[in-house]
């Protein structure tokens, strides 16, 4: 299952509420616009300053798509202020219904698709732990979330025997990671330089930074102990634990 993992440094600091988390501390993509065309700026400035609000999903469906964006693109270790608002990118293409241009021929519209799903995740949350979704702790949410991943519904539920599992999980997770790296403060995290038009780029060659990047400075880091993807001791992750408060950098 694609995730963020909880970093801590070398030294053992928790990473948490930083305004730029990733290996480029102090690097600025929106510092580059200067050198951008007028309509690169707006389109990139906006995705900054110009967030739009929650029209396709109603309060419930929201909610728990929330807590699924959660798990699959944690950005617990990023300040309130800084994190990247992927829902309502979401949201945005779906009340548009804008579209990749095609739809495989065993799936609904992706309207209907995500309403379908978000009923499916909150009936196998009720069914499989007595709670609602948004209320799971995080390695129950992941439970239900990687049995999706790997196609094997657990439990199991009507929805996706209209729908593949598979192909709702590969949209959901495109969706999540377009909306993700399209925003600035993504590319400050993985010492992307922003649009190259029309300055271009100068060094293509050996991995070099151009003389405006920085330099990669990395550390150690871990997955959170509750985490499907981090098991203890015995095998497997405590079933009971912390409501949510994980993330961290890729």
């Amino acid at each position: 299952m694609t995730r963020k993992s909880f970093p801590f440094r070398a030294s053992g600091g928790e990473l948490k509420d930083l305004k730029q988390p990733g290996y480029y501390e102090g690097y600025s993509s929106m510092a580059q616009k200067k050198n951008w065309d007028e309509a690169t700026q707006k389109t990139v400035t906006d995705r900054v300053e110009k967030v739009s609000g929650i029209r396709f999903f109603s309060e419930k469906e929201a909610a728990l798509f929330v807590a699924v964006i959660d798990r699959v693109m944690p950005q617990d270790d990023r300040a309130e202020g800084r994190t990247i608002p992927i829902l309502p990118a979401l949201d945005e293409r779906l009340d548009k219904n804008s579209l990749n241009g095609f739809r495989y021929e065993d799936m609904p519209p992706d309207q209907e698709a995500y309403r379908l799903a978000a009923k499916a995740i909150e009936e196998m949350a009720q069914e499989r732990f007595g709670e609602s979704f948004p209320l799971l702790t995080v390695h129950r949410q992941e439970l239900i979330l990687k049995s999706l991943h790997d196609g094997k519904p657990d439990p199991d539920n009507a929805v996706w025997q209209k729908m593949p599992v598979h192909r709702f999980w590969a949209m959901l997770m495109e969706d999540c990671v377009t909306a993700y790296y399209s925003h600035p403060w993504a590319w400050d995290e993985i010492g992307f330089g922003g649009p190259a038009y029309p300055r271009g780029y100068m060094r293509l060659e050996n991995g070099l930074p151009e003389p405006w990047e920085k330099d990669e400075q990395r550390y150690e880091w871990n997955a959170p102990v509750d985490s499907v993807s981090q098991p203890d001791e015995e095998g497997a992750p405590p079933e009971h634990g912390s409501l949510h408060g994980h993330g961290g950098s890729h």
